[in-house]
């Protein structure tokens, strides 16, 4: 137990790269810390991190053995995981990450329901507009729309999105109706600095045509972008689940349909080479039933 608790340690000062850090985190003096992972090293025979007075860095052994701790670890938890009987029974928190305007429209819904079924479970949500490492950040589940890597996770496809172009039915009706993406540069653009932000538009299932546009308005979120749209400034590129409701209520029409490129794919994913949990397996059922089941992304 003892070389447990030093590798958790160990683990804790690389991760923060600081035994003071570390010390706070694990409620330890930093002299504890230094014991334990000056115990380690005397045990391996060989220097687990470089010290100096302003940088605590792994060494190349260091390195290999972090990543074994981690993998050891996990393994610990998941057999008392186990036998405390989690793997039965939804229990702990349950971390779960999506796009902002995704996280917000659709997972927060089933967040709450599944809440209201699993009174032992605590939900974290991350929404973000980044790709989330699921391993370094500790995610048990992520939202992912786009095509996926080949990758040791596994995957649930629940839906599909189109990236289209859209606009205010007044600023149609007032600069009119780009027939063909070359017409977009004669538009007022607003785009996100995201990572749909690409200036150089690709459009056709073969992406092959290409236009440069050039927005005078750049904005950080696609709720900005939208709100710019809807009050008729210009036009936006953005996903359509995106502006679903407001496409339904007539506040924004989309345009070049005939050109659009091959829908997104949206995916549950999760890391694997571990048995996942009852709180993983029955989120994972909940989500996918739902998210199939609404119109907006199918």
């Amino acid at each position: 137990m003892a070389k447990l608790e030093a590798m958790q340690t160990f683990v804790k000062v690389a991760e923060t790269s600081s035994f003071a850090e570390a010390a706070r985190q694990l409620h330890m003096s930093p002299p504890a810390v230094t014991r334990a992972v000056s115990a380690l090293e005397e045990q391996i025979g060989t220097r687990l991190f470089t010290r100096t007075t302003r940088v605590v860095r792994l060494t190349e052994a260091g390195s290999r053995y972090f990543e074994d701790c981690r993998k050891i670890l996990a393994d610990v938890e998941e057999a008392e995981a186990a036998a405390s009987g989690s793997y039965v029974r939804p229990t702990g928190v349950l971390n779960v990450t999506a796009s902002v305007l995704f996280g917000q429209q659709f997972m927060v819904p089933i967040l709450t329901e599944f809440l209201r079924d699993h009174q032992d479970v605590t939900v974290r949500g991350l929404f973000v507009d980044r790709v989330v490492n699921l391993v370094d950040e500790g995610i048990d589940v992520a939202i992912r729309i786009g095509h996926l890597p080949d990758s040791s996770q596994s995957a649930v496809k629940v839906g599909r999105v189109r990236q289209v172009i859209c606009g205010a039915p007044a600023y149609f009706a007032a600069h009119g109706v780009p027939r063909s993406p070359a017409d977009l540069t004669q538009h007022s653009i607003t785009a996100a600095t995201g990572s749909f932000a690409a200036l150089d538009w690709q459009f056709g299932q073969d992406q092959k045509q290409r236009v440069h546009v050039k927005p005078r308005l750049f904005c950080s979120t696609y709720d900005a972008v939208i709100r710019a749209a809807l009050d008729g400034w210009g036009l936006a590129r953005v996903l359509s689940y995106q502006i679903g409701e407001h496409l339904v209520a007539g506040r924004l029409q989309t345009v070049l349909a005939d050109f659009e490129q091959e829908p997104l794919p949206i995916h549950i994913v999760h890391p694997e080479g571990r048995r996942a949990s009852a709180k993983v397996r029955a989120f994972i059922d909940l989500a996918a039933e739902r998210l199939r089941a609404n119109r907006l992304i199918n």
